[in-house]
């Protein structure tokens, strides 16, 4: 797989990156270790060589089960972690960062995030300023290459870059959910900031494998995911009706479309979980799909059947 410049960094990402909050296994159901590392691994040896997981995934059990699946080929691949918004003062953010390496078997981390902003989640209010200088001093030491914000809106991410360099910006990003293009895409484009998506198949609902009606237990985190819920859910159904005869077309699958369509979006790429070997095969064969700009247009129209009854407000859970 061809592999893009993060930002404006030494490192290089694949446009398909494997997402690994399931990995964590809390807020999910169903998920098994030696599932979650045979798919990671899976990921790799189809041509994903970049994973994203955080320290909140399941308090660390994600960040190893990334290790336990990759260590003998970290040389190959890009680690991508984050930093929860509850560790945001300096030393906090310190012993968060050592921790993560701890839990990934590494001695650096190619892309640390800041995964909420300050007072998310009723955590404590800390001034961009600091945490960013905790950034810095973590680069300048070689502990991270990178660094990104995650979850932030435009005007957050541009108050981070006054204080040193992002080279990417994690926002909820999928044909059924776009403010992105409303608020921080333009800006990540001016200044060269890679856009790393993340519930870029609507955790799910482009699969195309949720029925009308489905429902979800209260444990399942799809159960508060307003694209599931009511008006919205029938809405993304007749969409995927329009969307298949165009999957078909590419001999693909709905999920395979959806993922080709954002990473052909400026500065976009996919992090995609899976929690078995043929989900990460499958994802990686979204990167072959060639859609011309006739079908990007087309498959952006059938879309707005679900966002232009959406809400403005960037969170995609009822929590």
């Amino acid at each position: 797989m061809e592999k893009r410049k993060l930002g404006t960094s030494a490192v290089e990402i694949t446009p398909i990156i494997v997402g690994t909050w399931q990995a964590g296994k809390r807020m999910w159901v169903g998920i098994e270790d030696a599932d979650s590392i045979k798919a990671i691994r899976a990921a790799f040896e189809a041509g994903i060589t970049t994973v994203d997981t955080a320290e909140v995934y399941g308090e660390g059990h994600s960040e190893r089960i990334v290790a336990e699946a990759l260590s003998d080929v970290r040389d190959q691949v890009q680690y991508a972690t984050k930093v929860f918004s509850n560790h945001l003062k300096y030393d906090q953010v310190i012993e968060a960062c050592d921790r993560s390496l701890k839990n990934l078997k590494t001695d650096y981390i190619d892309l640390y995030q800041i995964h909420w902003p300050a007072g998310a989640f009723n955590s404590a209010i800390v001034p961009i300023e600091e945490t960013m200088n905790a950034l810095n001093d973590l680069k300048q030491q070689g502990k991270i290459r990178a660094i990104g914000v995650s979850n932030f809106s435009r005007d957050q991410l541009a108050e981070a870059l006054q204080y040193g360099r992002i080279d990417s910006l994690q926002p909820p990003y999928s044909l059924f959910w776009r403010q992105i293009e409303q608020d921080a895409m333009p800006y990540c484009s001016e200044n060269q900031i890679s856009i790393l998506a993340y519930s870029p198949l609507a955790q799910g609902l482009l699969t195309g494998k949720f029925p009308r009606g489905q429902k979800f237990a209260p444990e399942d985190n799809r159960s508060s995911n307003k694209l599931f819920q009511g008006e919205n859910f029938e809405h993304a159904q007749q969409a995927l009706d329009k969307l298949r005869p165009i999957a078909e077309r590419h001999n693909c699958t709905l999920a395979q479309l959806a993922l080709a369509w954002l990473i052909a979006q400026p500065q976009a790429n996919a992090i995609a979980g899976a929690r078995y070997p043929e989900q990460a095969k499958d994802n990686a064969k979204a990167a072959d799909v060639k859609l011309s700009p006739e079908e990007i247009a087309e498959i952006e129209a059938i879309g707005r059947i679900v966002t232009d009854n959406l809400d403005n407000n960037p969170v995609m859970w009822n929590w």
